[in-house]
């Protein structure tokens, strides 16, 4: 028997949702309005020391980057999890003598279930995971905004760059999940309550990663990602729409008109279930043909597919329910 939420814990949860909403949204434009600002004043010597110090740590992000635990387990994350909830679902092993790139869908609005599960320690990976690090890997120029580089750091979030993956499948030892979110903001544009669209079709960097360094594929679903906002879907062609495919394509990702709840930002209290599958094993090749990288991208999607078909029904959708890849 659940024992039921208090008016006190509720309002906690909604305002740590409220506050990572906030900061996905505005902090880091707050951060570099703060910084300018700063130079006007009698601070000034604050970011002038900063800036100079960030160009001696300017390589870090794809180094590792610098998580803390005192960040991933901050009481608001555990907060945010009971919000929705969101919960994870483990479906396989994965062996801590190897390394993983697991690949997350859907991209949603804000990437709810995989920053839980992956860029906090309350979504328990660690207990279903002994032994892997999860690393979420996010817009690479979000790392050039000063402050904000280090809070995203600091929960443990990497950039989605080439030298970064590279130096985490291949010199940080074992035990390491590179968690991306395939679909981007293409996937982002699709997501509408009641759609399963996932965008891997034309997607197979990650797969060539994968061979060139013997990582193994693993796909990853959230149930319930796709319900947490309403969006305006603007038709393919429309002005508005290419816009936002403007906007996209210069700055990475999409301007998305979506609303909550409440408040507009606030999403809905919907249970999102985060189901790792299992891992597809990969070969390391060096130089991959695009015959090698079509068959183990072939696999990934069929994986993917399984996935969300054996874990449909008890993640509350309809058996009828069908994924469309595109």
């Amino acid at each position: 028997m659940t024992k039921e939420k208090t008016q006190f814990k509720e309002f906690l949860e909604t305002v740590s949702v409220l506050q990572w909403v906030l900061s996905f949204l505005f902090l880091g434009v707050a951060c570099i309005i703060l910084m300018v600002y700063l130079m006007f004043t009698s601070l000034w010597p604050l970011p002038t020391l900063y800036f100079l110090w960030l160009v001696m740590d300017w390589q870090t992000p794809e180094r590792g980057g610098r998580r803390t635990s005192f960040v991933r387990n901050w009481r608001v994350w555990k907060h945010m999890r009971d919000f929705f909830p969101v919960k994870l679902v483990k479906t396989a092993e994965l062996n801590p003598n190897r390394n993983y790139i697991l690949g997350a869908h859907p991209h949603g609005i804000m990437s709810v279930g995989a920053f839980t599960c992956f860029s906090t320690d309350n979504g328990g990976f660690q207990e279903n995971f002994p032994g892997v690090r999860p690393c979420l890997a996010i817009l690479a120029g979000l790392f050039k905004i000063p402050l904000y580089r280090d809070y995203l750091m600091s929960a443990g979030l990497c950039p989605v760059s080439r030298p970064s993956l590279v130096h985490l499948l291949s010199k940080n030892g074992k035990g390491n999940a590179v968690v991306i979110v395939i679909g981007g903001a293409a996937e982002s544009l699709a997501s509408s309550p009641g759609v399963n669209t996932v965008v891997v079709k034309q997607r197979k960097g990650f797969v060539r990663l994968a061979l060139e360094f013997g990582a193994d594929l693993v796909p990853v679903y959230s149930f319930g990602e796709n319900e947490l906002f309403q969006q305006v879907i603007l038709t393919e062609g429309s002005v508005g729409r290419k816009l936002q495919d403007l906007f996209k394509k210069i700055m990475g990702f999409a301007p998305c008109l979506f609303v909550g709840e409440r408040f507009a930002l606030v999403p809905y209290r919907t249970p999102v279930t985060t189901v790792v599958g299992s891992p597809i094993s990969v070969p390391k090749i060096l130089t991959p043909t695009d015959e090698e990288v079509d068959h183990y991208h072939g696999l990934y999607m069929e994986g993917l597919a399984k996935l969300f078909h054996e874990h449909k029904v008890s993640c509350g959708l309809s058996e009828n329910h069908k994924l469309r890849i595109i």
